[in-house]
């Protein structure tokens, strides 16, 4: 991909003021020349774009440590992880190997916000490079992509703002250039993700999975085809229901996740699809997901029933645990495999990012970002602080899922967080709910205090605050 040549000098002199002067000019030219060459066509806008997906299927964010890494170990969701994640079980961000995990997530997100300032840097001035709608959806894509990305970073590095929405946070990057950006507050960020989100909403009205326009191999060679591949417009409602969510705007994350909810363009996977292991990723339920053309690869190094030293596993009394021994659930019966004997007999693996066994390529290689069941929950917690009843949609997702209705008298909250460990293990959400709800205790690690931790947010990167001169921000 053309745009690798992002990924180190520029990266370093933007975000860290690193390189310098002479380390700048080396490099400047070749940019110029990469640029010249790729934004000088619709086909390079569109190879632009991919390679801002293409940047963030990697091991350091959403091929593994924001979705069962280090996002999983801090939540307690494994009894079995490989031996680097030990310091982030305690919580001890101090240790090497904690830093080198929770920088190599900062730089790596902001280096496909790098990837997305460029082509958005580029693509108003050649407007008249782009068909159909092309120009507005790549765009609306690029924008959105900036906002989940930095709004991830703010999950990881900023308070929430129920807890000090005036605290120093990150820096929020709307520009391609070798200039350090400012930190700004943990408020600021979430108003700048909001802004972008709504931006790329605009943008997106055109969007085919919006408008029900019927693409084929014929239009544009297919390139709007497979919508949910891409940050598409209701990926983008979903979105802003994370983020309503995150800054306490419970109305307004109630109708963003409804409109997605009530589309009609997203299906519960079936039973048999489960069963037969079509559909192990939940594919029909992704409003997004990312293309991972190296799935076999992630099963195989982290989900591997025959045990190695990097894979990710419960006990099988904690999965019983995990589903309150409810053993008819969909989501017990069919998204875990066994160990297969010795010392993994008692093992159990999800099999979630396991390939498809179907021929049919839109059920391949995908990793689950935003699922309609996640909405669900948001919907749940949304409607309870709305006065309504939240218990009656979570036992909807229960019912869906095989699974029997809790009582009246259940607590809502614990009963939340249970249901998203039950459907979102290992993808990355749990930590932060229990960060959200700012919950004194995470289950599974019930001696210690994540509050007195401060083991909700990450420190800053030792390079950003030496570097940079930011200021404190937990």
């Amino acid at each position: 991909m053309k745009l690798k040549f992002i990924y180190t000098a520029l990266l370093s002199a933007m975000m860290l003021g690193a390189t310098s002067c002479n380390e700048w000019l080396s490099v400047h030219p070749e940019q110029e020349i990469e640029d010249k060459e790729l934004f000088t066509s619709e086909t390079g806008f569109k190879e632009a774009l991919s390679g801002v997906y293409s940047s963030m299927v990697s091991d350091q964010t959403y091929t593994k440590e924001l979705l069962f890494g280090t996002m999983g170990v801090l939540a307690h969701e494994w009894d079995n992880f490989p031996a680097i994640y030990q310091d982030l079980t305690e919580y001890d961000y101090t240790k090497t190997s904690a830093q080198n995990l929770i920088a190599g997530i900062w730089a790596s997100n902001y280096n496909s916000i790098a990837n997305a300032n460029n082509l958005l840097k580029h693509i108003h001035a050649n407007r008249n490079l782009f068909s159909n709608d092309n120009y507005s959806i790549i765009k609306g894509e690029a924008i959105a992509l900036r906002a989940m990305l930095h709004f991830d970073l703010l999950r990881c590095f900023g308070l929430t703002p129920a807890v000090d929405a005036s605290k120093p946070a990150i820096p929020y990057c709307t520009d391609f250039t070798y200039r350090v950006f400012p930190q700004l507050t943990v408020g600021e960020v979430a108003d700048k993700v909001l802004a972008d989100l709504k931006e790329a909403e605009a943008l997106l009205k055109n969007d085919p999975i919006l408008t029900g326009k019927e693409i084929t191999e014929l239009v544009d060679n297919g390139y709007l085809m497979n919508r949910t591949m891409h940050l598409n417009y209701y990926a983008v409602k979903a979105l802003q229901a994370r983020v309503y969510m995150w800054t306490g705007k419970y109305a307004e994350a109630l109708a963003a996740a409804n409109e997605v909810l009530s589309s009609g363009k997203f299906q519960w996977t079936t039973q048999d699809n489960l069963r037969d292991g079509a559909d192990k990723s939940m594919a029909y339920e992704q409003v997004f997901g990312l293309n991972n053309v190296n799935l076999s690869n992630v099963e195989s190094s982290f989900f591997n029933e025959d045990y190695n030293s990097n894979s990710f596993s419960v006990k099988s009394a904690t999965l019983l645990d995990y589903y309150s021994n409810e053993t008819a659930d969909l989501r017990y019966l069919f998204l875990f495999k066994n160990g297969t004997g010795g010392t993994t007999i008692d093992f159990r693996y999800p099999v979630k990012f396991t390939q498809s066994t179907s021929g049919d390529t839109f059920l391949q290689n995908k990793m689950p970002m935003l699922r309609i069941a996640e909405l669900m929950l948001i919907k749940a917690e949304a409607t309870q602080r709305g006065g309504g009843d939240g218990l009656a949609v979570i036992n909807e997702l229960r019912t869906i899922r095989n699974t029997v209705p809790l009582t009246a008298d259940a607590d809502f909250y614990v009963s939340l967080v249970k249901e998203y460990r039950r459907e979102l293990l290992g993808e990355g959400q749990l930590f932060f709910l229990y960060k959200r709800l700012n919950r004194p205790v995470i289950l599974g690690a019930e001696e210690y205090d994540p509050i007195a931790l401060k083991a909700y947010t990450f420190p800053l990167p030792i390079s950003e605050t030496e570097v940079a001169q930011r200021q404190p921000n937990r």
